[in-house]
């Protein structure tokens, strides 16, 4: 029987060790610089209004002079070859637009889920740039 009071006193001991240490946790003092921050929920992302193929199309006939039966194959062909080349998570340095680059994919029964990050310039909306290093670093604003 002695046992059993020894066990038991052990247990008590453990327990107010870790009694004492919650204790002193509570007791600790805050620092006066501290003050409550209140956070609020993710905000929604606004998006602004969609441009479709159709819209693409007349700008680039627009911009560039071509009639709209040659700048519709070079349309589709470029959105073709950008839209495989993010199926295979390729990153894409296209200035003006920016750099892009896949982040996640997540596979769905009607397609997939592609997150990216696009990082644009600064710039002038004008300039394009081949350099990679250009891409990378923001222009200085002069």
């Amino acid at each position: 029987m002695p046992t059993k009071k020894s066990k038991t006193l052990v247990v008590l001991e453990q327990t107010t060790d870790q009694e004492n240490a919650v204790q002193a946790v509570v007791e600790a003092p805050v620092p006066a610089s501290a003050s409550p921050v209140v956070v609020e929920g993710p905000q929604p992302v606004v998006s602004g209004p969609v441009m479709r193929k159709k819209e693409l199309i007349d700008l680039v006939v627009e911009r560039s002079g071509l009639k709209k039966k040659d700048a519709k194959p070079i349309v589709e062909a470029t959105l073709a070859i950008l839209g495989e080349a993010l199926a295979e998570a390729r990153e894409l340095n296209l200035q003006p637009l920016g750099k892009v680059k896949v982040r996640r994919e997540k596979v769905m029964p009607n397609g997939r889920v592609l997150v990216t990050k696009i990082r644009q310039s600064m710039g002038s909306e004008g300039s394009s740039s081949d350099s990679d290093d250009a891409a990378d670093m923001p222009e200085a604003a002069e």
